[in-house]
């Protein structure tokens, strides 16, 4: 596990503000923005069925680089490949024996047994969706007068979907939610690198095939009933939240649309990750949607006042657990302690019937930013 994991934590760069090994120009990252995983999978960062392992087909229609500033354009252009900061990691699970929920469908997604090793993979569009939306902010700053529209602070600014900024907003908005499918793609390339060195085994003879990625932190437009009526087209713009497609809806990809969407919430580096589930009461009740994480119960500041970085590397690895961190700062803030009990939130969205428990997943190693 320490070979592998130093392994990833070379491959795969982590931190604030570090670029990846992918070089790509700028007409080259304008395609990215377009087609993300499609992108990766003809430039032999992907394998050609990956595609169909991510939410909508791995790039999402509408994307439009002219819409992107060239400081944007600037931040994104050398991080494709790379995890950066916070609470985003690369970590080596197993399914966990007692908390195998549903044997049949875990089958269904490639969990063929327990104690089986899986990957999970957390992180985003990085500095590049940032000024993509630290961009937009400014322009509704400015256009909310015109429309009428007040709001109690200035990181909810806004404008009407249908207006000129609003469109140029979502246009951009995409080309960082592409940007994201294809910097996770990539470091599932280094992923498979990483395994295929340590275990001296070709990665399809490991079965490392995606089981699923899932976005959350987006506007979507899609068709949902509202108030029992007709379908109408929405733009469900889900916070904190991800998608819990149910059975038989067309976006789910084939290989699952029979039994329904995976859905994947991260926990904490201590405690683990969960994967459950869309079910068709989330259609009916929350547009399709479930919680994306458990959630902190106190700052990254308050972490880092109750946690030492050093301490708790070392308590994790006595438990078997072994992570490696670009600081000792980043990794208290991320402290077990400063999340609610991933299990209690699965509990309740399983409870609610908005995704259903298949299979909890234990962190053995990690990197993080």
């Amino acid at each position: 596990m320490k070979e592998l994991v130093d392994l990833l934590f070379r491959l795969i760069p982590t931190g604030v503000g570090v670029k990846g090994f992918v070089k790509v120009s700028q007409s080259q990252f304008e395609d990215v923005m377009r087609w993300g995983v499609k992108w990766c999978a003809e430039n032999d960062y992907g394998w050609a069925d990956d595609v169909e392992k991510v939410e909508e087909g791995g790039f999402i229609k509408g994307a439009d680089p002219t819409k992107v500033s060239h400081q944007a354009s600037s931040r994104g252009i050398s991080q494709l490949g790379t995890l950066g900061s916070g609470n985003h990691y690369c970590e080596v699970q197993v399914v966990d024996p007692a908390r195998f929920f549903d044997a049949g469908l875990a089958k269904h997604f490639g969990l063929v047994h327990e104690d089986q090793v899986v990957v999970m993979v957390h992180c985003g569009s990085r500095g590049f969706g940032h000024q993509v939306g630290s961009d937009y902010l400014r322009v509704f700053d400015g256009a909310m007068k015109r429309y009428g529209i007040t709001v109690r602070d200035r990181e909810l600014a806004c404008a009407p979907f249908s207006s000129k900024e609003g469109q140029d907003y979502y246009g951009a908005m995409v080309c960082a939610a592409n940007m994201a499918f294809a910097n996770r793609q990539v470091i599932v390339h280094r992923i498979r690198e990483a395994f295929s060195k340590v275990f001296q085994k070709d990665p399809e003879a490991m079965d490392m095939h995606i089981i699923y990625d899932v976005c959350h932190n987006i506007a979507k437009v899609e068709k949902h009933k509202v108030d029992g009526g007709s379908s109408k087209d929405l733009l469900v713009h889900r916070k904190g939240a991800t998608r819990s497609f149910g059975p038989g809806h067309h976006d789910i990809p084939p290989a699952y649309r029979e039994v329904g969407q995976p859905v994947i919430i991260g926990g904490s580096m201590e405690t683990g990750s969960y994967l459950l589930l869309g079910t068709e009461r989330a259609m009916e009740e929350t547009f399709g949607s479930t919680a994306h994480g458990s959630g902190r119960t106190m700052s990254r500041t308050a972490a880092k006042r109750q946690v030492s970085g050093a301490e708790l590397q070392r308590s994790m690895e006595k438990r078997g657990i072994y992570v490696k961190a670009a600081t000792m700062e980043g990794l208290a803030e991320e402290a077990g302690m400063a999340y609610k009990d991933i299990s209690e939130v699965v509990e309740t969205m399983d409870r609610a019937g908005i995704s259903l428990k298949v299979a909890a997943l234990r962190p053995i190693g990690n990197i993080k930013g």
